[in-house]
C-alpha cells in the first residue's frame, strides 16, 4: 500500500485525487497540506509538511509555485519521492528540482494525461515528416482562473516539437506589434482564458493548401488526477532520478 501525502489537498485537483485514491486498493492518502489546517479531517490537513505526523511514501504536489519550492526543501531533507504537477515554476525552482532528482525519485510532467502524451508523440512524428515546409502553431484554452500563460502543457508540446526539429524553432507569443511576414522558424503559442474550460490543446501544421490539426480536450480534472495517482504508485520505491510520463508508459 503506497502512502500518499497531497500538497494542495483542498483545491479542485486535490479533491479529485482523494476521490480516485479512495476507490483504489493499492494506495491511500495519509495526510494533506493546504493553507487552512484541519486536523479533524480524514485525512488530517496541515499547513506545513513539517507539521505532518504521518509517514508517507510519496508526495503529490498540485499546489502553487511558491508551495512547490518549499516542498522541494522538505523532500530533500526527508528523502521523500515527489510527483510534481504544479506548472508555472520559475527557473530557480526548476533547477532545484533537477538537483533534488540526484537524491530522490522525482516525477515531473506539465500534464498527467495519457492522451496529451500521445498527442506529443504524434506531433513529434509530424514534425519530422513535414519539416519546415509546414508552419506550426499551438493554441491552448483553459478556465479563467488559470494564472500562467501559455500553459505548461503548451510549452511541453513546443519543447518536444523543437527537440524533434533539432531546435530549429524560436517561440513567438505575441504578434500584435509585428508587421512582417511569418518566418518559417517561428513556432507560435497562443493562450485563451475563459469560463470553466478544463484544458484544450490544438497543434496546427499549416502547409501549402492544407492544415493538419492534432487536438486534445480534457472533459474533467479526473484525467489529470488519475495520471498523478498512477505516477505516485509508479514512483514509490524507485531510485533517484527524474521520471516522466514516457518512463511510466514504457515500464
Amino acid at each position: 500500500m503506497v502512502k500518499i501525502v497531497i500538497q494542495g489537498i483542498c483545491g479542485r485537483m486535490g479533491q479529485a485525487l482523494c476521490r480516485l485514491i479512495d476507490a483504489r486498493t493499492d494506495c491511500e492518502v495519509v495526510a494533506g497540506i493546504d493553507v487552512q489546517q484541519n486536523l479533524q479531517a480524514n485525512p488530517p490537513v496541515y499547513t506545513s509538511l513539517y507539521d505532518m505526523k504521518e509517514a508517507a511514501d510519496v508526495l503529490i504536489d498540485f499546489s502553487s509555485p511558491a508551495a512547490t519550492a518549499k516542498s522541494i526543501v522538505y523532500c530533500a531533507e526527508k528523502h521523500l519521492p515527489c510527483v510534481v504537477c504544479t506548472t508555472g515554476l520559475d527557473e530557480t525552482t526548476e533547477q532545484a528540482l533537477k538537483a533534488l532528482s540526484t537524491q530522490v525519485a522525482i516525477f515531473k510532467s506539465a500534464n498527467m494525461s495519457l492522451g496529451i502524451n500521445l498527442l506529443i508523440e504524434l506531433a513529434r512524428t509530424a514534425t519530422k515528416m513535414l519539416g519546415l515546409d509546414y508552419d506550426i502553431e499551438i493554441i491552448e484554452k483553459h478556465h479563467h482562473n488559470k494564472v500562467d500563460a501559455p500553459s505548461g502543457t503548451a510549452l511541453m508540446i513546443a519543447d518536444e516539437i523543437n527537440d524533434a526539429a533539432n531546435n530549429a524553432y524560436t517561440y513567438v507569443y505575441d504578434r500584435s506589434k509585428v508587421r512582417q511576414p511569418r518566418d518559417n522558424h517561428e513556432l507560435g503559442l497562443h493562450a485563451v482564458r475563459g469560463g470553466s474550460i478544463v484544458g484544450d490543446h490544438d497543434v496546427l501544421f499549416c502547409g501549402p493548401d492544407e492544415v493538419i490539426t492534432l487536438s486534445h480536450s480534457a472533459a474533467s480534472r479526473e484525467v489529470f488526477a488519475n495520471g498523478a495517482v498512477n505516477a505516485a504508485v509508479f514512483l514509490a520505491g524507485k531510485p533517484a532520478g527524474m521520471y516522466t510520463m514516457k518512463d511510466m508508459i514504457q515500464k
